[in-house]
């Protein structure tokens, strides 16, 4: 039957360096099955919003450094926006203000 599986003189299992850390994960996961419910809930909306915002994600510039910029600039919207939703446009630009002074 082995020479059916492999012409080898002996067995060879290759592993990578950081397959503990996949298992660890895997093994969390297992523990916690609402995990990838929660992390949709949180996590994906974002960046569901910010794809949208793009237009199916496709950027508007080249280059790395400058798509890195367009990526920073399209978070830095969003938080922007959540963060006065959360506590208004007075308490925002209040607190922009003691930022800046």
């Amino acid at each position: 039957m082995k020479a059916q599986c492999t012409p080898s003189d002996y067995r060879r299992i290759s592993r990578w360096e950081h397959e503990a850390v996949l298992e660890a994960v895997q093994r969390r996961l297992d523990k916690r099955l609402d995990a990838m419910t929660l992390r949709r809930r949180t996590v994906e909306h974002v960046f569901g919003t910010l794809k949208h915002w793009m237009g199916s994600a496709h950027f508007l510039t080249r280059r790395l450094p400058n798509v890195s910029t367009e990526m920073s600039l399209h978070v830095l919207a969003y938080n922007l926006k959540r963060v006065i939703r959360i506590l208004g446009i007075a308490r925002t630009m209040k607190a922009m203000k003691l930022v800046g002074a």
